[in-house]
């Protein structure tokens, strides 16, 4: 059965409203948690941008969910230091901890001074840091040279087993090279088509363990806010690659974004103020195969979001088919 998790948006929510949101969520019944770790929000707008690993600790001593993050090891990050917080957490919540791994963004990256690699660059550097969390997490000493230098690195915590390392990919050629290290595989919702494609080519390439996805949606009971909710949050978050890996600063993506009109964000989100559509529309990505599916409201307030998911939707997402409560879908479409 298909686990629903809440998505905690750093760039959007105050951390301390963030953990509260986290909170409420596993009271209203979502499964588990992810969230992100950006330097700096995708627009000016959106206005936050806490330290992921700080408010990690506090959320996974304050629930008893399951959490995971995005994050982009070799540059901001050294990926020694990554797999001493990945063990940290690892050893003090047992089980209930996961990393997605990727190439990062230059938004959050440059910030070193360091100039942005090339995406073959930044992919053969993911690579050497997944090498080198792995070993650390495996008790070894490590030393390197490549695209990161580690020099006599040793974890001195570590936890019984190691955390999960999983591969983030929005393309099918990502999916495939992903599938060489990863113990499971996130991607964000697109067309049924193109998701079918990406989990197909990451089994196909040996890729193991689970396959997740995000899914970014905007509710409000009048369609009309959510779609300008939307429009307002999310509408710097619907560029291809390589575009959203360049663009250097939150300005410069309200810049690239000046063009995008309000119907234009349906691409990237899913909107709707009718309950049983998103019902449908969610189970309908998760039928592709997703073990695990995480729901990102895209708004700032999302105590409203998940007080009505925990009543309207994640009931029916969990029903069994053939149900009664499973039959339900279909009739709750009247619902506010």
């Amino acid at each position: 059965m298909t686990t629903y998790g809440f998505h905690a948006s750093h760039e959007q929510v105050h951390p301390a409203e963030l953990l509260t949101a986290v909170q409420l969520a596993e009271e209203a019944g979502f499964g588990a948690a992810m969230c992100s770790d950006h330097f700096a929000p995708w627009s000016e707008r959106q206005g936050q941008s806490g330290f992921a690993w700080s408010w990690l600790g506090a959320a996974l001593a304050t629930t008893s969910l399951r959490f995971g993050v995005v994050n982009a090891p070799g540059q901001r990050y050294h990926p020694a230091i990554v797999a001493q917080a990945m063990a940290t957490l690892g050893a003090m919540f047992p089980g209930r901890f996961w990393a997605a791994l990727g190439s990062g963004e230059n938004m959050n990256e440059h910030i070193t001074g360091d100039p942005w690699p090339s995406k073959a660059v930044r992919d053969l550097r993911l690579e050497e840091s997944v090498d080198v969390i792995r070993r650390l997490l495996a008790g070894e000493e490590v030393s390197h040279e490549g695209t990161v230098t580690v020099d006599q690195a040793r974890l001195w915590t570590l936890p019984e087993a190691p955390p999960a390392l999983l591969g983030p990919a929005v393309t099918v050629a990502t999916a495939r090279r992903v599938a060489s290290w990863a113990d499971g595989l996130i991607t964000i919702n697109q067309p049924l088509e193109v998701l079918r494609e990406i989990v197909g080519a990451y089994r196909e390439a040996g890729g193991r363990g689970p396959v997740a996805l995000q899914v970014h949606l905007s509710w409000d009971p009048d369609p009309a806010v959510a779609e300008r909710l939307a429009f307002d949050q999310w509408r710097t978050n619907l560029f291809p690659p390589p575009l959203c890996w360049d663009l250097e600063s939150p300005e410069h993506f309200d810049l690239a974004s000046a063009h995008v009109r309000p119907e234009d964000v349906h691409s990237g989100v899913v909107v709707s103020s009718s309950f049983g559509e998103l019902v449908d529309r969610i189970g309908e990505l998760a039928s592709v195969g997703f073990d695990e599916v995480y729901l990102h409201h895209v708004g700032h307030e999302q105590r409203p979001f998940i007080g009505a998911f925990g009543e309207h939707v994640l009931p029916q997402l969990a029903a069994p088919a053939g149900t009664d409560d499973g039959r339900q879908a279909a009739s709750v479409r009247g619902l506010r």
